[in-house]
């Protein structure tokens, strides 16, 4: 490989799909101008990974650019024209709860800049491969309507329904469903993706994620779910949990697990497909049981509280079917289940402590 771009390439997917592809790469180019920090202050500011990551890596270079600037983007994308063999785009305003402050914001950024990265990959770039991190949120509150029961520590999808095995796939219609404003402005993202895939037959992928994870996110209130709950465990800092008595249920995928899919998908690109990218059923949980295990492995009690006011949009049950993607790409499997990712949570925030 001789050029990739990433961009949010300080977040934790983009931070992860840089450890990744400098190995694989002659040079990795970061799109990330810290938009995180507007959105979730001191506790999103990704400044300390931008920095470890640009001391570990002689080919990795960071360009402070807002993927809403086009014209700046075209200088980028100009440059490197001939070069480019991959384009990992996760650069996103990532809070459906943020998005209600500041919806031209939230829209502007996860459509019109998508949008940008993909024309400019189609006319200076167009034998790139373009990766783009979705959401499951593009599905809205249509998971809320499966016939869910509710057990001790958390919901869960009646045996006898078809997802119970494996999750939900990407046959779950994402239209006539309240997504939140995050989830429309991904949707247009999405689609977006899908469609220069397959109308202009670019090597598009998209990749709907569950919950994302991993040591090297800055997890805050209003996003990175995991991560900010080991560190209210690790502080002692007060937690809320929202709804649904605590039992909603995510899976989660190790950072490293989700860029080894990018991977995967870039060897053999398939135009504009689509595919659900979370935990499964190897490493989901519930708020209560992601709270037990964390006080188990910091050996402190959680400080934390109940609302029942439950975020708009939130899904009560969550777990992705992965089924499709790996009848793609059989040689991909997870190799971090919940209680590793959790460990490496836990070690990475006390050695930055």
């Amino acid at each position: 490989m001789k050029t990739v771009i990433i961009t949010g390439s300080s977040g934790l997917i983009g931070g992860e799909a840089v450890e990744f592809f400098a190995a694989k790469a002659e040079k990795v180019i970061g799109i990330d101008n810290n938009l995180r920090k507007y959105f979730f202050g001191e506790n999103g500011d990704t400044t300390w990974n931008r920095s470890r990551l640009e001391e570990k890596h002689d080919n990795f270079e960071v360009k402070n650019i807002d993927i809403r600037n086009y014209d700046e983007l075209e200088v980028l994308f100009k440059e490197h024209s001939s070069d480019i063999d991959l384009i990992v785009h996760t650069a996103a305003q990532p809070s459906h709860d943020w998005a209600a402050n500041e919806p031209i914001t939230d829209f502007t950024v996860n459509a019109n800049g998508t949008l940008n990265l993909l024309e400019l990959n189609r006319l200076h770039a167009p034998q790139a491969v373009f990766i783009f991190t979705s959401t499951n949120k593009v599905y809205g509150d249509t998971p809320n309507r499966l016939p869910l029961v509710e057990l001790e520590d958390r919901w869960e999808i009646a045996e006898d329904h078809k997802y119970f095995k494996n999750g939900i796939d990407e046959l779950m219609s994402i239209d006539h469903t309240k997504h939140s404003l995050f989830g429309a402005s991904k949707v247009a993202a999405d689609v977006l993706v899908q469609e220069y895939g397959r109308y202009f037959n670019m090597k598009t992928g998209v990749f709907r994620g569950g919950c994302l994870t991993g040591p090297n996110h800055s997890g805050a209130q209003l996003h990175g779910f995991l991560s900010y709950l080991m560190r209210c465990g690790i502080t002692g800092d007060h937690y809320t949990v929202f709804g649904y008595k605590g039992k909603q249920v995510r899976d989660n995928i190790h950072s490293f697990d989700l860029v080894n899919m990018f991977w995967h998908f870039y060897q053999n690109p398939r135009p504009g497909e689509v595919y659900n990218a979370g935990g499964g059923r190897h490493a989901n949980c519930s708020m209560l049981e992601a709270i037990k295990a964390i006080e188990k492995i910091t050996g402190n009690k959680m400080n934390y509280s109940y609302s029942e006011t439950n975020r708009i949009g939130d899904h009560i049950w969550w777990i992705s079917d992965l089924s499709k993607f790996k009848s793609h790409y059989p040689d991909w499997n997870w190799t971090y289940n919940l209680e590793q990712t959790l460990e490496e949570m836990y070690n990475s925030m006390l050695a930055r402590a």
